[in-house]
């Protein structure tokens, strides 16, 4: 290779380095793998035009016309790829769209779920653009999240049906739409999800792809738990005068206390615990639809009533039933004059980073750095927010974070980095080739 002379000699040889590296990796994919590889390439430029039309409809949430709308742009390519498709209705009480569901059935290799979704953040009534390019970026409504990710999902299994390396595999997609904010109750909206996992031995979720600080794609192999609190404290109500005395403490203080001893008593890695909101005094009510309350008190009252709503989050079943056994241990100690309950939730169950999950992450860099795009590093789990896959992680070993790069998002400026597309669809369908062999 002729290196030009005016390029100063680091850089040459970085570039030499770099290209030879990328050239002897390429020769550790099998024949099959270069021809899916070169499938993914020659359909750069339509997976693109496949991402433009699908963030060009509206998807918010609660538009289920646009949710079924980008469902039946992903099941018109589905069904060309040989899959059975269908559509999962919610019941009219949800005000949720559904769900789309495709399948194919084989004997050969791992039976693999592929989940994606949907739904976006930005309802029909949105200010942000759908669709705005300036080089290699795009902002857009979810186009990271996760439009991005599902056009990867299936521009990956159509380089596979490309080669012919789709005839008998097991593989089952589920793309939700209410991931965004999904239906009560739980476990109706996620049904699907369930019973797929219960079907399959390895599960992949294609949220974004985290970078590490190095500016490296990473795997997702554990999830925190989203779930919440609530604490009410009552107390006895008299005159200011004699609080401290027979006439106790109060709710509000009562309430300082256990907050505090929460502070000091349960911080460990990946558990967190936010008092979001509290209400303290004489009378008080909440909004809990709208997450707002009103309180009334008077300075020279102690106060009879207080109610902390919270969020709650940790790494492991083990990790939660332990915060919550010392949180109800904590608020069992009631100052002089006060009593107080506490009851939880959990929206999300815990992904752990298991074995079996580190494991598939093993095989997903190695089918990352046979490519030449990288070894694939886990992501701190603690540091990464609640999905789709956490329903399906008890069940079946999982790995998540196989989307788009990008950033912002949930917000006006959601970008994309369109190159991410064709690396992130390279390590997918090499991955599921050698998951479904």
């Amino acid at each position: 290779m002729l290196i030009k002379k005016t390029l100063p000699l680091c850089i040459a040889l970085a570039l030499s380095t770099s290209m030879f590296a990328a050239k002897a990796n390429a020769q550790s994919l099998s024949p099959t793998e270069q021809k899916i590889v070169a499938a993914v390439q020659a359909r750069s430029e339509a997976a693109l035009q496949l991402l433009e039309r699908s963030v060009n409809i509206n998807s918010g949430t609660l538009n289920h016309a646009g949710v079924r709308d980008v469902g039946k742009l992903f099941s018109t390519e589905l069904d060309g790829l040989g899959f059975k498709t269908s559509w999962s209705e919610m019941p009219t009480a949800m005000n949720r769209a559904g769900h789309l569901l495709a399948e194919r059935e084989g004997k050969q290799g791992k039976r693999v779920l592929m989940i994606g979704h949907l739904d976006t953040v930005f309802e029909k009534d949105s200010p942000v653009q759908l669709w705005d390019r300036k080089g290699n970026l795009v902002r857009g409504q979810g186009v990271n999240d996760m439009k991005g990710g599902d056009v990867i999902m299936i521009e990956a299994l159509r380089a596979l049906h490309a080669v012919g390396a789709l005839d008998n595999t097991r593989i089952q997609v589920i793309f939700s739409g209410d991931e965004e904010s999904a239906g009560h109750p739980i476990a109706t909206s996620r049904a699907d999800l369930v019973n797929a996992a219960k079907r399959s031995d390895v599960a992949l979720a294609f949220e974004g792809t985290a970078l590490d600080k190095q500016g490296n794609a990473t795997g997702t192999v554990g999830r925190r738990a989203s779930g919440g609190f609530v604490l009410d404290v009552t107390a006895k109500q008299g005159h200011s005068a004699a609080v401290f005395g027979h006439n106790g403490y109060g709710a509000i203080y009562e309430t300082a206390r256990i907050l505090n001893s929460f502070r000091e008593t349960l911080i460990e890695p990946d558990l967190t615990f936010n008092p979001g909101n509290i209400l303290g005094g004489t009378e008080i009510s909440y909004d809990n639809q709208n997450s707002k309350g009103t309180a009334f008190g008077k300075t020279n009252v102690i106060a009879p009533s207080a109610q902390v709503h919270g969020d709650l989050r940790y790494l492991s079943a083990e990790q939660g039933q332990r915060a919550r056994d010392r949180m109800k241990d904590i608020v069992s100690k009631n100052l002089a004059g006060t009593s107080a309950t506490i009851r939880f939730s959990e929206n999300y169950p815990p992904m752990s980073p298991t074995p079996g999950n580190l494991a598939l992450l093993d095989i997903y860099s190695k089918a990352s750095f046979d490519a030449g795009l990288g070894e694939i590093k886990a992501f701190p789990p603690g540091e990464r927010g609640a999905g789709d896959i956490q329903f399906v992680a008890p069940y079946v070993d999982s790995l998540d974070g196989l989307g788009a790069t990008g950033r912002g998002a949930h917000s006006p400026d959601e970008d994309l980095d369109i190159s991410s597309i064709q690396r992130a669809t390279i390590r997918t369908a090499i991955y599921l080739y050698r998951l479904t062999r």
